[in-house]
């Protein structure tokens, strides 16, 4: 089994961040890559967390990646804005369109951002707290640009993404409400974390190049390759369509078929469509106190066993308060790993030898 390291989070952020300014990203953008990896690996969701960081570097090295880019504006229609990412960093297309779109909101009310061409915008649910932080309600369809990992409902090979959907709705007096999930029973990061710590995957989740159940991860990392499934059966597949059509065509992307497949996996590039809109421009004056009667009555229930009842969003802050105080959890193949791309970074050894400390 793999070792399990405890990394301090401060530590960390400026571990990915030196490796970023390295490898060329200019301040503001190795800032904004590492505040948004350590977040989500802070939030619980290692699998797009610092764990990432191998196959970005990989991205760049294949000339996908494109360093200190920012988003283009495509089209601006008032309140509907097209945004091209110019194959940057995820991490910067989407602030900057999250940034664009909180303003034409505030103004109007309402703003649909569709962003294009952007590298690997990450967990999605990031974005949607950068709305709410500015006190708005926002919905994100997301689709992954001709690479497919899921199988439909019904067949037995890969043919669109993982295809993200998120919506959140900001609280006056308590923490967020925030949905975000893959439309595929586990995110394809998870099995990279699963495989890494060489573990297997709960059943129902994944199948193999023959179309057959598994549960070894190693079917999405080598070949031949299998594919996840959709959550929810046809349910998730339904989702995970509209989040292709609505996340990359409506958006002035692509979505996947046979012109748009990609030739390396290191290649990840999204499309999203997001909808920012400002609750106060609904007469909905009791709003804030029949959201808060609702989570109520709901955990009211009475409970089936030993696990309390949580409202979306409330798994993630309690992962923060732990790691935060404790430390975020990285095995040791995981950590090799990013250490490799340091160096592939241009990151002296000295320097590196600095942070491997970290685990020591």
């Amino acid at each position: 089994m793999s070792t399990l390291h405890l990394i301090p989070p401060s530590r960390l952020h400026q571990f990915v961040q030196a490796i970023w300014s390295h490898a060329g990203s200019n301040a503001e953008e190795a800032r904004l890559v590492a505040d948004h990896l350590v977040a989500a690996n802070l939030a619980g969701h290692d699998s797009h967390g610092v764990g990432m960081i191998p196959s970005y570097m990989n991205s760049l090295a294949q000339g996908f990646l494109q360093l200190n880019q920012h988003v283009s504006v495509a089209k601006d229609a008032g309140a509907v804005l097209t945004l091209q990412g110019n194959n940057g960093f995820g991490q910067v297309a989407a602030f900057e369109a999250m940034q664009l779109g909180i303003e034409r909101a505030a103004k109007l009310g309402i703003a649909a951002v569709g962003l294009h061409h952007s590298h690997h915008i990450g967990r999605i649910g990031h974005w949607a707290e950068q709305c709410a932080a500015a006190g708005f309600v926002s919905f994100h369809f997301v689709n992954v640009m001709g690479d497919p990992m899921v199988a439909p409902f019904n067949g037995s090979d890969r043919r669109f993404g993982t295809n993200p959907f998120c919506a959140i709705f900001p609280r006056r007096n308590a923490k967020t409400l925030l949905l975000d999930f893959a439309t595929s029973g586990i995110a394809f990061g998870k099995t990279r974390v699963a495989w890494n710590k060489e573990q297997q995957v709960a059943p129902g989740y994944l199948i193999d190049h023959q179309g057959q159940p598994t549960t070894e991860p190693g079917v999405m990392h080598q070949a031949p390759y299998g594919s996840l499934m959709p959550f929810g059966l046809h349910k998730g597949y339904a989702l995970a369509t509209m989040c292709e059509i609505l996340g990359g065509a409506l958006s002035g992307g692509r979505t996947t078929h046979d012109e748009t497949l990609v030739t390396s996996h290191d290649a990840i590039f999204n499309c999203m469509t997001t909808i920012i809109v400002n609750p106060d421009a609904f007469d909905a004056p009791a709003m804030q106190e029949e959201a808060e009667s609702f989570l109520d009555w709901v955990k009211q229930s009475p409970q089936s066993g030993d696990a309390p009842i949580q409202v979306p969003g409330e798994w993630e802050e309690q992962n923060r308060v732990a790691r935060e105080r404790d430390g975020i959890p990285l095995d040791s193949n995981s950590w090799e790993q990013i250490c490799g791309a340091a160096l592939q970074a241009g990151m002296p050894q000295e320097e590196l030898a600095a942070f491997r400390a970290l685990t020591q």
